[in-house]
């Protein structure tokens, strides 16, 4: 038998269920992304309300208005870097050899 041996493990043993990801692996992923992006959107409409109240001339402290405004800003950076990663870390897997 001429099988083929990677790491001293013949791949004639290898489990080929080992790469598959569960179902409840995937579910959890979409939701966690769902979240994150609930969560991005939830602080660019709160700013939004703020600066919109701010600008009629509502009651609103302009401090408030920029420290929101700021959150959101930078709960997008983060999200737009987490995704560049995450393609990153795809592309980079995608190229491996087997």
């Amino acid at each position: 038998m001429n099988a083929k041996i990677i790491s001293g493990i013949p791949l004639t043993n290898l489990n080929p269920t080992i790469n598959k990801t569960s179902n409840y692996e995937q579910t959890n992923f979409a939701e966690l992304l769902k979240g994150a992006i609930e969560n991005v959107n939830a602080h660019q409409i709160i700013s939004d309300r703020k600066t919109e109240a701010f600008a009629v001339g509502e009651k609103i402290d302009l401090h408030d208005v920029m420290i929101t405004a700021q959150k959101a800003s930078l709960t997008l950076e983060t999200t737009v870097q987490i995704q560049k990663k995450v393609i990153e870390a795809y592309n980079e897997v995608m190229r491996m050899q087997i």
